[in-house]
C-alpha cells in the first residue's frame, strides 16, 4: 500500500472511531485539494493531523498541525501504528487548558 492509501486508509479509520463515540466525523478536504484542511473533521475547534504510521515524526506532525491550524482551533496529532491504539499528542499549553477547563467545570 501506498503511502497516500495508507494515509487515506487512516484518516477513515480514525473517523470511524470518532463517530463511535457520537461524533459526526469524517474525512476533510485535503484529497480534494484544499491545501491545510485537517485530515479529519468533527471535533469542533480542533485541527486533527491524522498519521498512521510505523516512523512518525512528531515533531514535523505537531509543527503542520500547528501551522495548518486556524485562530481558536487546538492543534492535534493523532496517530497509531499497525496494532496498537490511537495516541493524542498535544502541546502542554492546550492541554493544560483543555485540564483547567473540566477540572473547574
Amino acid at each position: 500500500m501506498n503511502s497516500r492509501e495508507k494515509g487515506k486508509s487512516g484518516e477513515l479509520e480514525l473517523a470511524k472511531v470518532l463517530r463511535s463515540y457520537g461524533y459526526d466525523a469524517h474525512r476533510g478536504q485535503q484529497y480534494s485539494g484544499f491545501c491545510g484542511d485537517p485530515d479529519v473533521v468533527g471535533l469542533p475547534g480542533i485541527h486533527i493531523e491524522c498519521k498512521r504510521v510505523e516512523r512518525l515524526n512528531l515533531e514535523a506532525a505537531m509543527e503542520q498541525s500547528r501551522r495548518d491550524a486556524r485562530p481558536g482551533e487546538t492543534p492535534v496529532v493523532i496517530h497509531r501504528k499497525n496494532r496498537r491504539p490511537w495516541i493524542v499528542t498535544m502541546d502542554l499549553e492546550s492541554f493544560i487548558k483543555m485540564y483547567e477547563g473540566v477540572r473547574n467545570g
